[in-house]
């Protein structure tokens, strides 16, 4: 089993990459091979009897995809992308890279003959307000970003390409990752993130929205579980539709906030100060706030509970086990 990872050297692709090697299997079958590509080298693990192969370098340029699929992995992690914010203030870069990018890929895999699965991450932000309360698998997809416009287009080209056999795709639509280890990203998101992670450190964090914003989180370890389904799924369940709203936990940021009060204690809720911010408003106001995600759930795709939950595994997998306070 060959596994090709794009986007290999972020946090996601870094834990997916992590949990694989640990496994040492996938689909039923020993991974003998793991490719791991980004824009910066990412981490190789010495795995012993796994043959790893770092590339760098940008999809989007001319040649380089078919390089990557050359190997002709048994299962790519298409990961690569810029974040939501970057891709809303930079026009161009972001159409280069989250569509150029991949539409390369989905190519280079057409055009080298063979039937590999393809998991692609794909967003929320494919959906655009109105919003009903809860969102249904059925709902339409009318995306008010740049990158909700091209994890879309993303989409249509997977499943066209998966009608005409050219592979077998499943995509993810991954609910805000939360809580992201690291120091804060550019993604309009971020802040959801920042308000658990800096005061769980002892730091300072500023909420950007109001705290009644309702939005749906999953860890990083579900959206590694989410990949490795996607992975191992049979493909003739899920039907011509191939993306899936994953499933997650909605809640408000108060009631984040709330979360990490019974987690972590007063002193890191103390830490949170709010300071308004337009722009990310902007973006965040057109984000839909719950999910049914029943096709999902059928299928055995599996979140955490509740958000005391999501702030837990952080704790668990980032900090020993053990938060600063």
């Amino acid at each position: 089993m060959r596994v090709l990872i794009t986007g290999a050297a972020g946090m996601i692709g870094r834990k997916l990459v992590a949990r694989l090697t640990g496994a040492g299997t996938l689909r039923g079958q020993a991974i003998t091979a793991l490719d791991l590509h980004d824009i910066v080298p990412a981490h190789a693990p010495a795995v012993a009897g796994v043959e790893t192969a770092v590339h760098t370098g940008d999809l989007s340029e001319a040649g380089a995809a078919a390089r990557l699929v050359a190997s002709r992995p048994d299962v790519v992690f298409h990961l690569a992308g810029i974040v939501s914010g970057e891709a809303e203030a930079n026009f161009d870069l972001g159409y280069r890279v989250n569509l150029d990018g991949t539409r390369a890929l989905f190519d280079a895999i057409r055009l080298s003959g063979y039937f590999p699965r393809v998991v692609f991450t794909s967003s929320i932000a494919v959906f655009g307000a109105p919003f009903p309360d809860v969102i249904p698998d059925d709902f339409h997809p009318t995306p008010l970003t740049s990158y909700g416009t091209q994890k879309l287009i993303c989409e249509a080209l997977l499943a066209d390409y998966t009608r005409r056999g050219f592979f077998d795709g499943i995509g993810i639509r991954l609910p805000t990752i939360c809580v992201r280890p690291g120091k804060p990203n550019k993604a309009a998101s971020g802040f959801f993130s920042g308000i658990i992670r800096e005061p769980l450190k002892g730091e300072a964090a500023v909420l950007p929205v109001p705290r009644s914003v309702v939005h749906t989180h999953a860890s990083p370890r579900s959206a590694v579980g989410f990949l490795i389904r996607a992975a191992e799924i049979d493909g003739q369940t899920v039907g011509p539709r191939r993306s899936l709203t994953m499933p997650g936990v909605a809640v408000s940021v108060a009631q984040q906030i709330e979360a990490l009060g019974r987690v972590a204690g007063s002193k890191a809720v103390e830490l949170i100060r709010d300071e308004p911010d337009e722009a990310i408003w902007n973006i965040v106001k057109n984000w839909p706030m719950r999910f049914e995600a029943h096709r999902a759930r059928e299928l055995g795709f599996v979140a955490e509970a509740d958000f005391d939950a999501v702030i837990r595994a952080y704790i668990e997998d980032e900090m020993g086990g053990q938060a600063t306070l």
